[in-house]
């Protein structure tokens, strides 16, 4: 398997679980992994957010880790990477609203490029009107932008992930075992035991 250059989008409040998980497996596994975050550089931080299900109505919120960016965004070059993945928390809220977020998305889209995007991420992805036609899943609270954005929200447990052609797409946290071998298999990334 040749390793793969992943862009990985994540901002301040992203959910620390969906930024350090899949960019410390990526990793082990051999692929080359770019984090970055509009207005920062590498070598600089944000912070993170550590969402649970405790019982609520929605998740709560507690501060997370300080997390250190490898890469530059405003450096990234989309013909330079295999693909896309966008961590989750509230960070969405905020990138999507960056115009060059939504065409580097589109770029990758457009390419046919593995996009992973989990939690909260899909509010990206519907900003940048990439999903129609496609099925995704993602937290339960963002299933109307999902569908406005004109895919078919795919419910699934907290644990659950879905894959639609080039498109990973989880629930939250708890499915990262899933969501990440889904991507890795898009990768065409081959474990051996």
């Amino acid at each position: 398997m040749a390793a793969k250059k992943i862009l990985f989008l994540v901002g301040d409040f992203a959910e620390d679980y969906e930024v350090m998980v899949p960019f410390q497996a990526l990793l082990t596994v051999g692929h080359k992994v770019d984090a970055v975050c509009p207005g920062k550089k590498a070598g600089e931080t944000i912070k993170t957010a550590i969402h649970d299900f405790e019982g609520d109505q929605t998740y709560t919120e507690k501060p997370g880790h300080r997390f250190t960016l490898n890469a530059t965004f405003d450096a990234v070059k989309e013909g330079d990477y295999d693909a896309l993945m966008i961590a989750g928390g509230r960070a969405p809220e905020y990138l999507r609203l960056n115009n060059r977020v939504l065409a580097i998305v589109r770029n990758f889209a457009e390419a046919g490029k593995p996009i992973a995007a989990i939690c909260h991420a899909a509010q990206v992805l519907a900003a940048a009107d990439v999903i129609k036609g496609k099925k995704i899943s993602a937290y339960a609270a963002c299933a109307p932008e999902v569908r406005l954005a004109g895919a078919t929200y795919v419910e699934l447990p907290p644990d659950g992930a879905f894959t639609d052609g080039n498109f990973v797409t989880g629930f939250a946290w708890p499915a990262h075992p899933e969501f990440i071998a889904q991507f890795l298999k898009v990768l065409g990334t081959k474990i051996e035991l």
